[in-house]
């Protein structure tokens, strides 16, 4: 792999952090009216996208490429979805966990198929590391839905 494809594969990872950091915030920002233990947990995984990205960010420097810094079109829209439906819904929590996972699931996807391919040993070491953590959210997140969902 030479480093443009480097640098673009750690690009997508960097847009994928930031949209994720993003749609944390907005998630926080919303549930900090109803539920002070979602309102933490999104905020925390909003920084660990946030210290995710410029992790990677440094990578891209010191691969001498110019890293990203913002998110997706898509994503920005698709907070705009999650706002409305969360409105709809009279601000169910569920439902935002719901996105939430949906979201999880394409940042998988994302560090799954960087990782499918021939990345320096630093990089690697450092795109597993974060895949790891994004695993971990991800059961975080459905655990606390499917909490939620048998409260109903």
């Amino acid at each position: 792999m030479d480093n443009d494809e480097v640098i673009a594969t750690l690009n997508e990872l960097i847009e994928t952090c930031k949209d994720g950091e993003a749609s944390y915030e907005t998630c926080a920002t919303d549930a900090a009216e109803r539920h002070s233990k979602l309102q933490t947990m999104f905020a925390d995984l909003q920084h660990g996208r946030a210290a995710a990205a410029t992790a990677l960010q440094e990578l891209v420097r010191s691969s001498g490429g110019q890293p990203r810094t913002d998110g997706s079109l898509s994503s920005a829209m698709h907070r705009g979805w999650v706002n409305l439906k969360t409105s709809i819904a009279g601000g169910n929590d569920e439902a935002v966990l719901v996105e939430c996972e949906r979201g999880e699931d394409a940042t998988l996807r994302k560090y799954s198929a960087a990782l499918g391919l021939k990345l320096p040993a630093e990089v690697r070491t450092i795109v597993e590391r974060q895949y790891t953590g994004v695993q971990v959210n991800h059961v975080q997140i459905k655990t606390l839905r499917d909490q939620l969902k048998l409260a109903v």
